[in-house]
């Protein structure tokens, strides 16, 4: 009788081991999969958006007839809509970052671990490239160009620090304040941005990395490039910090009204 007992826990024990083999590898596989799928998300997120803006541009410079002005109102509207439409249909997936700096921003405010920002800045890139590639095969143009647009001087770069600011700042405040109000927040942002900022609003190293193998309207120049990538990421970084030193006041705020409640709650109850 102790044998067959002893048999029969031993068995048991086994079989509660292998599930939890099982359950373990269902977890990793599950993890691997749900990876994969907010890779892809930041994949074709950011193909259709550089996409949008290369091709838009493409387009409104062929049809406005010389007029600089009606050309960016057409890449404008564009890349508004899309950013709507991709964060709305994206953003419960990944996120909708298709931004290496709001990569970082959520990095730095422990949204997203490392290594999986490595592979979100990656896909963005790639995305951004491949969308770039894209749009000069639906217009019949060499694939792979170097852009000769010139941007450079302080104001470019402080326009793209200004704009990345006003970006990042949105999505912060935004996103506290009403959650589903973002796509079309991102979305105007950048489309005001087009027009009051001297660099028409970048605002994304990924894309700008894209549009520097784009010789058109959306281009910029290789060489101005690495100004406007490190302008970015500034204006970023100067977003989470501003809007970090606004957070905590509404954060005493809601713990003073959560304790006064609390104290409402217990001397109505009597205690």
């Amino acid at each position: 009788m102790g044998l067959a007992k002893g048999l029969d826990r031993l068995t048991l024990q086994k079989r509660l081991d292998a599930i939890g083999r099982n359950q373990a590898g269902a977890a990793r596989e599950s993890r691997v999969m749900n990876l994969m799928r907010r890779f892809s998300a930041e994949f074709a997120g950011s193909l259709a958006l550089s996409a949008v803006v290369i091709g838009s541009g493409i387009m409104g410079e062929r049809l406005a007839g010389g007029n600089v002005g009606v050309a960016l109102l057409a890449n404008t509207l564009a890349t508004a809509a899309i950013l709507f439409v991709l964060i709305t249909a994206l953003g419960p997936i990944s996120g909708a970052h298709f931004n290496p700096a709001v990569s970082l921003v959520a990095v730095l405010r422990r949204e997203l671990p490392v290594g999986d920002a490595f592979a979100f800045v990656a896909a963005q890139i790639a995305g951004c490239v491949a969308g770039a590639v894209l749009a000069h095969a639906m217009f019949e143009l060499p694939l792979i160009q170097t852009s000769t647009h010139v941007r450079w001087g302080g104001a470019q770069l402080l326009s793209e620090g200004a704009a990345t600011f006003a970006l990042v700042a949105c999505i912060l405040l935004v996103a506290r304040a009403r959650p589903s109000a973002v796509p079309a927040a991102v979305a105007l942002t950048i489309a005001a941005g087009y027009w009051w900022t001297a660099s028409t609003s970048f605002a994304n190293p990924a894309i700008t990395i894209a549009r520097a193998l784009s010789d058109t309207f959306a281009g910029i120049r290789p060489a101005d490039a690495p100004g406007f990538i490190a302008a970015q990421f500034a204006g970023a970084l100067a977003a989470l910090i501003a809007c970090t030193w606004l957070y905590p006041a509404r954060a005493r705020a809601a713990q003073t009204e959560s304790t006064e409640a609390a104290a409402r709650s217990v001397s109505k109850s009597g205690g």
